[in-house]
């Protein structure tokens, strides 16, 4: 993903998706979209979600949840190392398409 984020693919369907990220401290996931719905669960530590370019900013921490609708733009801060579920409907196929390649799934 970048530098101090990484990903695995738990399990995914026909119709949803879930994935372990963890991120390292201070580790950053640069501002993005996708037409899938996301839920973001975090498993450990603290997550900083920001949403429509700095316009609105969510503070996480173990054991909260957070739902994004599709397109919503959105980047990630972690001031600590976290570790994060997300589920997404539909599955990400490109994600899913980058496990194969590596030989994940």
């Amino acid at each position: 993903m970048t530098p101090g984020v990484r990903r695995r693919t738990q399990a995914s369907g026909q119709g949803m998706m879930q994935m372990v990220v963890t991120f390292a401290a201070r580790a950053t996931l640069p501002e993005h979209r996708h037409p899938h719905e996301q839920v973001t669960h975090v498993i450990s530590g603290r997550l900083r979600l920001i949403l429509h370019a700095g316009s609105e900013t969510h503070e996480l921490a173990a054991g909260d949840s957070f739902y994004l609708a599709s397109n919503v733009p959105h980047a990630a801060e972690a001031p600590e190392d976290a570790v994060v579920l997300d589920t997404f409907n539909p599955p990400r196929e490109d994600l899913l398409a980058r496990d194969r390649e590596v030989g994940h799934h």
